[in-house]
């Protein structure tokens, strides 16, 4: 079946209302049944094709006693599901549950993550996590173990699928925590390298000058939707879905693997340090 045009906009409209149908204990026949549509116009709907106005949304909606907030902001991607990439900005901090990310993560078929400085969040302990939080200058500290809790949930979504990480060696050496910390998150890295669908390559200092320089990134794949690339900055989320812009993170992930370390080399090298770092 050929891939259909669908935007990360037009996604999380279908499945926030796909989420509020079942809220309401419904069905999409008794959805039908409710707003006297075809079933296969709610099936429309709830897969992010349109096929209903702004009124039958909004009556939809209200038929399944949304809450406001939520209402809101599904009626406002009504008008833009169309629209291709998406910045979010979300103030002084990110909030603890990225939720177009997660909902993206959960459906993507493979995962390509690039990292200069730090682990992967997809690959961080959770002592890790917690110590890279408590540095932050903006995440609420009461908020702490909410957002490790949410951090370890989305390391659980992308697991079906293949997971290809390229991480900076100056990563590796960035001490996040105490010795026990680091030398623990360079054990889970090995650990999580022996998994069949998880890939991890190393790119050396030595190398100089490389392509990633501009930053961390993610590219998502989906069997159905187009790809994808989320770059997460400090109080936005940006999500780059023209193909123009794919092609370009893509031609990076390229360039990446032919200058990194294979993956047997990258577990020599996580090996070296764990034994140079343990306490």
């Amino acid at each position: 079946m050929p891939k259909r045009i669908s935007t990360a906009r037009g996604r999380e409209l279908g499945a926030g209302i796909r989420a509020a149908i079942a809220g309401a204990g419904m069905t999409s026949r008794g959805a039908a049944e409710v707003m006297d549509w075809d079933e296969a116009k709610v099936s429309d709907v709830v897969n992010g094709k349109g096929g209903a106005n702004l009124v039958e949304i909004a009556a939809l909606l209200g038929a399944c006693r949304v809450q406001s907030d939520e209402r809101v902001h599904l009626l406002a991607l009504h008008s833009e599901t169309a629209v291709v990439g998406w910045w979010q900005q979300h103030g002084v901090c990110s909030p603890v549950e990225l939720r177009t990310v997660v909902e993206n993560l959960a459906v993507a078929e493979t995962l390509t993550c690039w990292h200069t400085h730090a682990m992967p969040l997809f690959l961080q302990t959770a002592d890790y996590m917690r110590e890279a939080l408590r540095a932050s200058a903006t995440s609420p500290a009461d908020e702490l173990e909410d957002r490790v809790q949410a951090g370890l949930a989305m390391q659980r979504l992308p697991r079906r699928g293949t997971c290809t990480f390229f991480i900076h060696e100056l990563a590796l050496q960035l001490q996040v925590g105490g010795a026990e910390v680091q030398a623990g998150q360079l054990l889970h890295l090995m650990f999580m390298a022996n998994r069949p669908n998880v890939e991890i390559r190393i790119l050396p200092v030595a190398r100089g000058a490389h392509a990633g320089l501009a930053g961390p990134f993610t590219l998502l794949t989906f069997p159905k939707y187009e790809p994808l690339v989320w770059v997460g900055a400090e109080n936005s989320t940006l999500l780059a879905e023209s193909r123009d812009a794919v092609a370009g993170y893509e031609a990076v992930v390229r360039a990446l693997d032919a200058e990194s370390l294979d993956e047997a080399e990258s577990k020599e090298l996580l090996l070296r340090l764990h034994d140079v770092t343990k306490p």
